[in-house]
């Protein structure tokens, strides 16, 4: 064999073997579900093999006739502002509203799937709507903490919204168990169907609801923008 056969082979396989490290760090980085049609995006999603048995997250009624969807990430600060407003609207419409909330990571966030981890494993106790709560209000607290001192941060916000009550060893476990981490890629997965690049979105009946962004609208204006899609399907099902 020539000197320029071997090398020819040499080059070869030192091509093959970066474009096989390529792959393998992109599975292992953004590797996971993806949705593909599977299910459909605008029901309520069960637990079940592909989201680590871990449902959709919804505050209010599961079964009201108006469910917003709504992708965000923890550490958003347009997110922040949003829930508490989707929240208050949830309350209104007493039964007929239902939030579903999907996490969709922002890969420049420090914390953002930490955060994420700890309200699903709260949820898996029964505290996801407070404890998301609770997240976005001390958003300030536990964005920039390091990760000994962000572990106590989700403890200590675990202990207040379950007053005591809850298992800390288990909400800890489940902070990085392998199906929260199914679960919020599940999610992603979904949100790729949906080609959404940013945070909060929010969807009714496949339509994405536009708008300025939760921090550039008053509180009002944001509520009343919501009010009109809400009160529009409401009267489509002869609900108004």
């Amino acid at each position: 064999m020539s000197k320029e056969s071997k090398t020819g082979i040499i080059i070869a396989v030192v091509c093959v073997a970066i474009l096989l490290g390529f792959f393998m760090i992109k599975s292992f980085i953004g590797g996971g579900f993806t949705n593909n049609g599977k299910y459909d995006v605008n029901t309520i999603i069960g637990p079940n093999d592909d989201n680590g048995h871990i449902g959709d997250n919804v505050a209010g009624n599961a079964d009201a006739p108006v469910k917003i969807f709504e992708y965000a990430d923890y550490q958003c600060s347009g997110c922040a502002t949003a829930f508490p407003r989707m929240k208050k609207l949830v309350e209104e419409y007493d039964g007929k509203l239902a939030l579903v909330y999907r996490n969709f990571l922002l890969s420049y966030h420090q914390n953002g799937t930490a955060a994420a981890s700890a309200a699903q494993a709260a949820g898996l106790q029964g505290y996801w709507s407070e404890y998301a709560t609770k997240l976005f209000a001390n958003q300030s607290v536990w964005s920039s903490a390091s990760g000994s001192e962000r572990t106590d941060l989700f403890k200590e916000m675990f202990r207040a919204v379950s007053n005591g009550q809850g298992d800390e060893d288990k909400f800890v476990k489940d902070m990085s168990s392998a199906n929260v981490k199914a679960k919020i890629k599940f999610d992603e997965g979904l949100s790729k169907d949906l080609d959404i690049t940013g945070t909060p979105t929010f969807y009714l009946d496949g339509q994405k609801l536009d708008f300025d962004g939760a921090g550039a609208r008053t509180e009002e204006d944001f509520l009343n923008f919501m009010r009109l899609h809400i009160d529009a399907k409401l009267e489509s099902l002869g609900q108004k």
